[in-house]
């Protein structure tokens, strides 16, 4: 996992000028929870995992990790990945939260899906979609 993680964030941290890819596996190792991570899998070959984790706050939930393996990215596995953790929202009626790296190409996936900006930090910007969008999104449209 800390492995496929340091590929997929490599480009992004590197632009920065924070690629260190033993600080990359330890904030993994530090963060990680086993029991809320699933595999994003294509045939045989684990291509990405997602770590959905419940918060103390019953209305939210965080999307902690969502990697997908470089050459595998932008054939729709992220996407599915992103849509099966909006279902657990709807389903529990909770908003969910994540963190994506200020100048990565995920922030405007996460925003061509359905997450709205809310807050910048120095290197991450914070996200949140909600069931609540897809109401309003609902009623506006004709």
């Amino acid at each position: 996992m800390a492995d496929l993680r340091a590929e997929a964030m490599r480009e992004s941290l590197e632009r920065l000028g924070r690629f260190d890819p033993v600080r990359v596996r330890e904030r993994l190792r530090d963060a990680f929870v086993p029991a809320y991570m699933r595999h994003i899998v294509a045939g045989d070959e684990r291509i990405g995992y997602l770590t959905l984790l419940p918060y103390a706050d019953p209305a939210r939930m965080r999307l902690h990790h969502l990697y997908v393996r470089p050459g595998r990215q932008g054939r729709g596995a992220g996407a599915w990945a992103l849509e099966w953790a909006k279902a657990q929202g709807r389903a529990l009626g909770q908003d969910i939260t994540l963190g994506a790296l200020r100048g990565s190409g995920a922030n405007r996936f996460y925003v061509r899906n359905g997450f709205q900006l809310v807050e910048e930090q120095e290197f991450d910007l914070e996200y949140r979609w909600s069931p609540a969008f897809e109401k309003a999104a609902a009623r506006m449209s004709p």
